[in-house]
């Protein structure tokens, strides 16, 4: 697919990968948080907050395999891997921190391991949520990355900057589900909407990687029909 835009029939084709419902089962979790357990939008934000700490620990796995086989990339691990912890760690941290002042109202400043325990704290539920995004993850990194042979075409410095993205897009999302809940004064509103934003982010990412992986079907056909 060479399209910019996103198209019904982009979006069937990367839906027809079991991995791609998982990962929106996934995302869908939290309107069942939301109805089954009255979640409000501390502990909802709180979630993604956590999601995106457990997806930076998957990104440096994915940094790290990268290196097999190859050992220009274990450089470049070796190199980013710990520039990228300590980067997106205060990157977490500081919006982490913004995440609880904004719900806590001021207080002390805590620390990173202050910060994971308020957040986990914030609903009994929370880390039967966190434990459902590790394990799709964990699928996504031995299926996808692995299993069809993703980390041959990747390299450490392509994958340290995806994370950034769904953290501006948190970021987004609070914004505007703030906003509406004040405008309207319906708190309901503003959690659904931050979820709605969640949705269609992980909607756009299941597309491109579908992209991703026809442009590297391409390129081997490409590569066996020079050969023939």
């Amino acid at each position: 697919m060479t399209s910019r835009f996103i198209d019904p029939f982009e979006v069937a084709r990367a839906y027809r990968d079991p991995l791609s419902w998982a990962s929106l089962a996934v995302d869908l979790v939290p309107v069942i948080a939301v109805i089954a357990f009255g979640w409000s939008a501390t502990p909802l934000v709180a979630l993604y907050w956590l999601e995106n700490l457990v997806i930076g620990l998957f990104t440096i796995a994915r940094m790290l395999g990268s290196a097999i086989g190859n050992l220009l990339n274990l450089a470049a691990a070796l190199f980013m891997g710990p520039f990228f912890f300590v980067h997106y760690g205060i990157f977490c941290y500081v919006h982490g921190v913004f995440l609880h002042a904004f719900e806590a109202d001021g207080g002390d400043l805590p620390g990173p391991q202050g910060l994971i325990a308020w957040a986990a704290g914030t609903a009994p539920e929370m880390l039967w949520f966190v434990g459902a995004i590790v394990l799709v993850n964990l699928a996504f990194l031995a299926i996808d990355y692995f299993g069809r042979g993703e980390y041959r075409t990747s390299n450490p410095g392509a994958q340290m900057f995806q994370p950034y993205g769904r953290i501006v897009t948190l970021h987004v999302a609070i914004i505007l589900g703030a906003g509406l809940a004040f405008a309207l004064n319906e708190p309901l509103l503003g959690v659904l909407l931050l979820i709605l934003i969640r949705v269609v982010f992980g909607v756009v990412l299941t597309v491109l990687r579908r992209r991703k992986r026809d442009a590297r079907v391409e390129a081997v056909a490409s590569v066996l029909d020079d050969d023939a």
